[in-house]
């Protein structure tokens, strides 16, 4: 018996082929332009959020495990993703090339030496060495 074929999920060029597609097929392109689409960015990342409000990090974790709320959040990160995607696609913007460099400067910004286990903002660690110097 031949198994079924999984969808290729595996890159980012793949999501946003299969993300095109449905977009295509439902002639919504003259809707997406980058106001648009950052917009829905927004919107689905605020109700991603809305999951997890007024909870404790604990809490939140819990929640995001837990089998009765855990579609709901799947479908909220994915809705986010989708809007990235697509907000890619439209500028043409390579997501894996802005990825991998937006990390290289991160890691200028936060020397895991330096930041290790510590949550604060980049600017906190350049205060602290302007008054060290």
């Amino acid at each position: 018996m031949a198994r079924k074929k999984r969808p290729n999920t595996d890159s980012v060029a793949a999501l946003t082929a299969a993300v095109s597609r449905f977009i295509t097929e439902r002639e919504w392109g003259p809707f997406h332009d980058p106001k648009n689409l950052s917009m829905g960015v927004a919107i689905e990342a605020a109700e991603l959020m809305e999951h997890f409000q007024w909870l404790s990090g604990e809490e939140s974790k819990r929640k995001a495990r837990d089998p009765e709320y855990r579609e709901a959040v799947e479908d909220e990160i994915a809705d986010v993703t989708i809007f990235a995607l697509r907000f890619a696609e439209i500028t043409g913007i390579d997501l894996g090339a802005v990825i991998l460099s937006k990390l290289k400067k991160n890691a200028v910004k936060y020397p895991k030496e330096l930041v290790r286990g510590k949550p604060h903002k980049y600017t906190y660690y350049q205060q602290k060495a302007r008054r060290a110097s």
